[in-house]
């Protein structure tokens, strides 16, 4: 028995099945299924980082998060413009990270 005890992609329990293997699965709540989202991106995120340099694994990581992102969004009923036009202003009044700007200390 392995154990996982987290959010998966929809299809997983089939290709758990598929694999000989039977998955013991539960369908969240919405408070629950929010909680684990926020944990899910995090996960994602470290599994960019361990990416690396190596552009297919980025690419496939980076449409995890994205997948992740959009569910985020749909979860909590955000605008996704509303969030386009924060992000644009916080741009415009913080900047973006075009300058490869890395803060060591300030005295």
């Amino acid at each position: 028995m392995k154990v996982y005890n987290k959010l998966v992609r929809d299809k997983i329990p089939e290709i758990i099945s598929a694999d000989g293997e039977k998955p013991k699965i539960r369908i969240l709540a919405d408070d629950e299924y929010q909680k684990e989202l926020l944990k899910k991106i995090i996960e994602e995120a470290k599994e960019v980082e361990a990416a690396g340099g190596d552009k297919n694994e980025l690419i496939k990581e980076l449409g995890d998060v994205q997948e992740v992102v959009e569910a985020l969004i749909k979860s909590f009923s955000l605008d996704k413009s509303e969030i386009e036009k924060l992000q644009a202003k916080r741009k415009a009044t913080r900047g973006g990270f075009d300058k490869k700007i890395f803060l060591e200390y300030t005295e």
